[in-house]
């Protein structure tokens, strides 16, 4: 068996949750870690405060974070890598490119479907940009063939893939499951510290034309928090103005992988902000934070 070697210089590429996870694990683990995203901020597809949050986070553990650069070339070789960074843009021009080695190189840009050369094109099965496309049921346009899971496109996530299989048997058995839907799927980042998140970014909510209730709790605030020795991160929550409907909710801090679960029940339920106001919260326990988000949003908020 050859031994695995252990990174003491890694480059990851992209810092969507997969380039973070790695890089917060090997970061961890001891190794000298750089990020680099084309985008302007690390973690694009968390709401903004999020992202500002966990770079701010992650340079502090001692990751070195690029954002607004890529990487133009990478050359291999048995004493490691080299690899070409072409900087951020700035005022005078294009940034400049740099020449750095690195132990090992994590690509983590994006996802490629596994769908070539497997049949789809002989039976007729329609795909779009190598994902099949499927209805609610998982059924293709080409009858008995059905499919789930990343082929079917985002998001890439085991969990979706999972239910998305379960709705899709229930289905052949004969059975009437309701159709499968992306909107309330939850996002988590197992990084230190995790990020959760469900539906809308505030962002997002205000590109709709909606008029908003936002709240916030800070962990520091919790007792939970503080006796665990977990005090930095906080909890969000982006309400409809207007119908009280709860359309995101955004966590980064210790646990809140766990913790996003009560959200994605919340909205599966079309549950309110007065309902989730008059919910009780046991205490101690961090999951008291999402309560108070929601009291914040209605400037109600009671322990800050």
């Amino acid at each position: 068996m050859v031994p695995q070697v252990m990174p003491t210089k890694l480059l990851v590429i992209g810092s969507g949750a997969i380039g973070v996870e790695f890089a917060s694990f090997y970061n961890d683990m001891g190794a000298e870690v750089t990020i680099v995203e084309m985008l302007p901020r690390i973690l694009p597809v968390e709401d903004e405060e999020v992202s500002a949050f966990m770079e701010k986070r992650l340079t502090k553990e001692g990751i070195r974070i690029v954002t607004g650069a890529g990487v133009e070339k990478i050359d291999t070789s048995s004493a490691g890598v080299k690899a070409t960074i072409k900087g951020p843009k700035t005022k005078d021009g294009d940034g400049k490119s740099t020449t750095e080695d690195y132990s090992h190189v994590v690509v983590a840009i994006g996802i490629v479907p596994n769908t070539e050369e497997i049949g789809l094109e002989a039976l007729g099965v329609a795909t779009e940009r190598g994902h099949i496309k499927v209805d609610g049921f998982g059924r293709t346009n080409v009858e008995g063939v059905y499919a789930i899971g990343d082929v079917t496109g985002a998001p890439w996530l085991a969990h979706k893939a999972s239910h998305e299989g379960i709705v899709c048997v229930e289905k052949i058995a004969g059975e009437d499951p309701h159709p499968f839907e992306t909107w309330n799927i939850p996002g988590c980042t197992y990084s230190r510290p995790q990020v959760a998140s469900v539906g809308l970014t505030e962002a997002k909510a205000k590109e709709q034309g909606r008029e908003l209730k936002v709240g916030k709790f800070p962990f520091i605030g919790n007792g939970k928090a503080i006796a665990l020795g977990e005090a930095d991160g906080f909890v969000k929550t982006v309400f409809d103005a207007k119908t009280g409907e709860l359309l995101g909710a955004h966590m980064v801090g210790a646990e809140v992988t766990e913790l996003i679960q009560g959200y994605v029940v919340a909205r599966q339920l079309e549950t309110t902000e007065a309902e989730l106001m008059e919910t009780v919260f046991a205490h101690p326990t961090l999951s008291e934070m999402m309560h108070e988000s929601v009291l914040g949003a209605y400037g109600r908020a009671i322990h800050i």
